[in-house]
Formats: structure tokens, C-alpha cells, sequence
């Protein structure tokens, strides 16, 4: 590729996707070869697929779980599969399909941080607008609190989702005793036995639900309150101990709220049109 392509089609992406010059850094992967001739990386495939942008996503199993702990427990079925997005959305992620990273400490392949619960579902809806996503009628959403939480134990009924937590916690968990208080890049520690990573530690996790009380005995697809002022967040951050990053721990923020303290990401479920 010439130098004068390269430039049509940097400029061509970047109409599209309205970034600033001066303000994205991730329309190019960091790892895309550079021509030694110009020192212009070649771009990767843009604004077409949530593939192009390396998502990955693991079918999860139907199945049924104790969600909560203690007097809050209680069963939740889940009827169908999903499929839950192994990674939490990096920044590069983020950057390509919103054109701006609000993460504190800039790094492509660290999970988007400081993000809000209405950032997060606009990057969902952008993301399922993308053209070869809308010709296969992907839908892009935040989980439920229950599918999180189901996806992060991973078929275990422990705290956490491997044994021994007191003395391994940190080789699956970026979190206060070990993350020298900033997020890592997403991957970098053991995935649960559902092949998740990050599920505990890194950066809190937003939900779909509204916040509220566990209703009483059992539940099937629950999908949390019609209504709240509060958006549920899951999973701890690089600044919780490991008591706030077991799979039933719960917190709440107004959806604008953006977690610069112990960062606020996500990542995504893929549905089908219709489901």
C-alpha cells in the first residue's frame, strides 16, 4: 500500500467515525505492521465488524445457580445460552467505535475505564450498528446481573470461582494488593473455568439492571426492577481488596457515574436479533 492509499483510507475511516485527529490513537491496532518507508501503520479493518476489532465471546450454558449469599440467596434459571464476551472492552475498543478513550491512564489493550452505565450502552447500540453486524442481526447489551454473575462462577458455589482463593487469588485477579493501583491489560491472569477473564479484579463491570433488593424465592430470566435511580456494577477493580471482588458482590451508581477511584468498564453479551 502507498503512502497517498494509506492516507485516503485513514481519511476515509475517519469521516466516518468523526474523530479528531489530534484526540484518537486507536484507529490502528498496536500490534499492525509499519511500513518502513513511510512509518504509517497499516490500519486494520474498521467500523465493519465487532471481529475486525478482536471481540471474542464464549457460549455460555443454560443452566441454574444460587445467586446471592447468605439470606439474600436464592435459585435463578437461566432457560437459554448466551454468549458473554471473554474479555472486558479494551480501550482500543472503546476508542475505534466511540472515537474518544476517557480512561485515565491511556493503553490500547487495558480495559476502557472510567466509563458510565449510558457510555457503555451507547458503545452496545454503536457497536450493533456497525453494517456487517446489522446484516446478521447481532445485537450488542450489557448482561443481566444474574448472567453476570452466573458467568463468573462458572458453575462453582464458592466466594470465588477457583479453590484456595487466600492463596491464588492473585494469579487470577488484578486488585489492590497486586495492581499497584491502576488497570492491567485484559488477559494477563488465569480465566475462570468458563475460559472468562477478568471476571474478579481489574475494573468493576457495569450491569443491565436497575438496583434493588433481591426479590424473595426462586427466579427465571430475571432481569432485575422495571425502574431505579441506580444501575448495578459488578466483579471489583484494581483498587478492591478481594472481599469486594467475589462473584456475589454487589454495587450500585447512578447510570451517569464514572468510577475514576477504582475504574468503571464492562464488557458485552451477544444476542441475536429477536432474543
Amino acid at each position: 500500500m502507498n503512502v497517498l492509499k494509506v492516507v485516503v483510507v485513514f481519511l476515509a475511516v475517519d469521516a466516518i467515525c468523526g474523530c479528531d485527529h489530534g484526540q484518537s490513537t486507536a484507529l490502528f491496532a498496536t500490534n499492525s505492521p509499519v511500513s518502513v518507508a513511510t512509518n504509517i501503520a497499516a490500519p486494520i479493518e474498521l467500523l465493519e465488524s465487532a471481529t475486525a476489532l478482536g471481540m471474542e465471546f464464549k457460549l455460555i450454558p443454560a443452566g441454574t445457580f444460587t445467586m446471592g449469599a447468605g439470606v439474600v440467596a436464592h435459585d435463578v434459571t437461566l432457560t437459554q445460552p448466551f454468549k458473554m464476551g471473554v474479555h472486558e472492552v479494551t480501550q482500543a475498543q472503546y476508542e475505534n467505535v466511540m472515537c474518544v478513550n476517557p480512561s485515565y491512564i491511556k493503553a490500547a489493550n487495558n480495559p476502557v475505564e472510567n466509563v458510565s452505565w449510558e457510555d457503555a450502552g451507547e458503545f452496545c447500540r454503536r457497536l450493533s450498528e456497525l453494517p456487517a453486524e446489522k446484516a446478521a442481526g447481532n445485537v450488542y447489551r450489557l448482561p443481566t446481573e444474574a448472567e453476570w454473575e452466573y458467568a463468573c462462577r462458572a458453575g462453582t458455589t464458592t466466594h470465588y470461582s477457583f479453590v484456595d482463593a487466600d492463596l491464588v487469588f492473585g494469579h487470577y485477579a488484578w486488585f489492590t494488593e497486586n495492581s499497584g493501583l491502576k488497570a492491567h491489560p485484559v488477559g494477563s491472569k488465569k480465566p475462570n473455568p468458563w475460559g472468562l477473564y477478568d471476571m474478579h479484579g481489574n475494573v468493576w463491570e457495569w450491569c443491565q439492571d436497575w438496583h434493588d433488593n433481591y426479590p424473595s424465592g426462586a427466579l427465571i430470566d430475571p432481569k432485575g426492577p422495571v425502574s431505579g435511580s441506580t444501575r448495578v456494577y459488578r466483579g471489583g477493580g484494581w483498587f478492591s481488596p478481594n472481599v469486594y471482588c467475589w462473584s456475589a458482590y454487589r454495587k450500585r451508581g447512578l447510570p451517569s457515574f464514572r468510577d475514576d477511584y477504582d475504574g468503571s468498564g464492562f464488557r458485552v453479551c451477544l444476542s441475536t436479533s429477536g432474543n
